[in-house]
């Protein structure tokens, strides 16, 4: 097979893309093809880079985007033009907000049709604009390593998101000459300047509740690293959101507060209720809500970022250490010292881990067939070792999970919480399996997410992923219907028939078991773990203790940023 990527030249800009992506470290790509971009697909035929074809364009821009996330560097999907490049829309959106580095790349007409009322036609680059953090087309075949190499580093830079590139179908077919531009290192900002960090120390040494607010870059390897380190210093109490799992050790799980988001009734924001001061490293609004958690405006915050703070009337911090966070956090670690113990903050501490293990030993469900989704918690800590990753779809499920089910590695339990996309546990799933093929990856959906990216199963067979997809099964749309309930006292449009997915595995070449009580939990996890290949776990769940998810603390009154 000829390597066109060392070849002297281009042959045309469809090539040209190609030597781009290769030269930036793209191993995958993901998508369908069609008319108007074949000549890419054919270009990556003679490339080394693994074209995986997926059964919807919404879920390569999903699987992407968990390849972003996992890795650093941006993630590859592409599609054809019109319907095909607009399919992109939702996992774009995901990845922008939740800051996974993504490019996209949409077919388009060819530009003497771009104004023309043509087949396929449709302004995309307008589309993707408000949901990515770069949209360009390609208009000239010698602007072809410009548009790529700077989508790539908008991708990856900063605060990390989304980039779209239009290719029209002619500019991919035409000669095309230049200098491949990507795969340049993105310079690297040091930390926050001494004065702001002497300014932020000034506060924390004066602190006397001081609380560390984690977000979802708190999570990166680095930037976890550096957290560790300020956490085993000061002694203070950590909180996470959702996004920002795994990066508390476990050496230090006794400073560990719990995760926030959703409803403002844990002890995570009891913890931020009684702080005078907060530090914020990698947080962004998206995550939990500032005026949920800084209600009163109460306390002093220290925005540790590497983009500026995004301004509320909740959330107006007194110092900013924008720049590289790792290092930021490092230069707070190594001058701090420990701070102060207040005992209000111990007590919430305490009193968190004890509440967690009471309600994890004691659930039971009320059915004879369904499970208590503290049940199926219990069960999975039991194999979520270290080596295992964790990808979770959005649903009520998740929510137990977020809570209850704690997790000691950066990135090692992907969960949404910006967007809170349906749909994504499946294919975050397969690029983690992906990204590390000799792991074990457990993704987990409701039967409702399930059903929107479901048609991946047989892409995950495919690709012979190390994956075990788990199903909570209450024939309803949960998460949903328990807030209906809460608010006007019944379910509406939340309802839908049954599936039985152990035989909808196996008709896509998994290997499908179905849990019939909580006693088969344990068993089926044991017999997936040790399969080969995909495997679908479906478990029917007893949901009948939702309302404990959003009682509110009569420290804290009833508020919800979910309601």
């Amino acid at each position: 097979m000829t390597d066109k990527t060392q070849s002297p030249a281009p042959q045309c800009g469809a090539d040209m893309i190609v030597r781009n992506l290769v030269a930036h470290g793209t191993t995958h790509v993901f998508g369908i093809p069609g008319a108007k971009v074949d000549r890419l697909f054919d270009a990556l035929v003679d490339s080394p880079i693994e074209t995986v074809v997926t059964r919807h364009e919404q879920n390569a821009a999903f699987i992407a985007g968990g390849i972003g996330r996992l890795t650093g560097k941006a993630g590859v999907a592409i599609a054809t033009s019109g319907p095909g490049a607009s399919n992109f829309v939702t996992g774009l959106a995901t990845a922008n907000s939740e800051g996974d580095p993504v490019l996209a790349i949409g077919g388009a007409v060819k530009l003497a049709d771009r104004l023309k009322l043509t087949h396929q036609s449709m302004d995309t680059v307008a589309l993707f604009q408000p949901i990515t953090k770069y949209s360009a087309e390609i208009t000239s075949p010698a602007a072809v390593s410009e548009v790529m190499a700077n989508a790539l580093r908008f991708a990856e830079s900063g605060r990390p998101g989304a980039a779209f590139v239009s290719t029209p179908m002619d500019i991919l077919s035409m000669p095309a000459q230049g200098n491949v531009l990507a795969g340049r290192k993105l310079p690297t900002p040091g930390a926050a300047p001494v004065e702001a960090v002497n300014e932020a120390l000034a506060l924390v040494r004066k602190a006397q509740r001081p609380v560390i607010l984690l977000g979802l870059l708190a999570s990166r390897p680095d930037v976890s690293d550096a957290v560790r380190a300020l956490v085993a210093t000061t002694g203070a109490p950590v909180i996470g959101t959702y996004q920002a799992a795994g990066a508390v050790s476990q050496e230090l799980s006794d400073r560990f507060g719990g995760r926030v988001g959703l409803f403002r009734n844990q002890p995570g924001d009891q913890l931020l209720h009684e702080a005078d001061l907060v530090i914020s490293i990698g947080y962004n609004p998206i995550e939990y809500d500032p005026w949920l958690w800084n209600v009163d405006n109460g306390r002093k915050i220290v925005h540790v970022d590497v983009v500026a703070a995004e301004l509320d009337t909740h959330y107006d911090p007194a110092v900013e250490l924008v720049g590289d966070i790792a290092a930021s956090v490092r230069a707070l670690a190594a001058q701090a010292g420990r701070l102060p113990r207040a005992p209000q903050l111990e007590t919430i501490l305490a009193q968190y881990h004890a509440t967690r293990l009471s309600a994890l030993s004691g659930a039971r469900s009320t059915s004879n067939t369904a499970v208590h989704p503290l049940q199926i918690v219990r069960e999975l800590e039991q194999f979520i070792t270290p080596d295992v990753t964790m990808c979770l779809d959005m649903g009520t499920f998740h929510i137990w999970l977020a809570r209850y089910l704690l997790s000691f590695r950066a990135r090692q339990m992907l969960i949404s919480n910006g967007q809170q996309t349906m749909g994504v546990g499946l294919p975050w799933g397969i690029a983690a399996s992906l990204v590390n093929p000799a792991q074990k990856v457990i993704s987990i959906s409701g039967d409702g997410g399930f059903m929107m990216s479901c048609m991946e199963l047989e892409t995950a067979v495919r690709l012979k992923c190390n994956l075990i997809h788990m199903v909570w099964v209450d024939q309803a749309y949960n998460m949903v219907e328990m807030q209906e309930k809460k608010k006007y006292g019944r379910g509406s449009g939340v309802e839908f028939g049954p599936i039985d997915f152990a035989m909808f595995a196996r008709s896509c070449g998994a290997k499908g078991i179905a849990v019939q009580s909580a006693d088969g939990v344990a068993g089926a996890l044991r017999e997936a773990m040790e399969a080969e290949g995909p495997v679908v776990i479906s478990v029917p769940v007893d949901y009948s203790q939702n309302h404990l998810l959003m009682k509110p603390l009569a420290t804290l009154g009833e508020t919800s940023a979910a309601a």
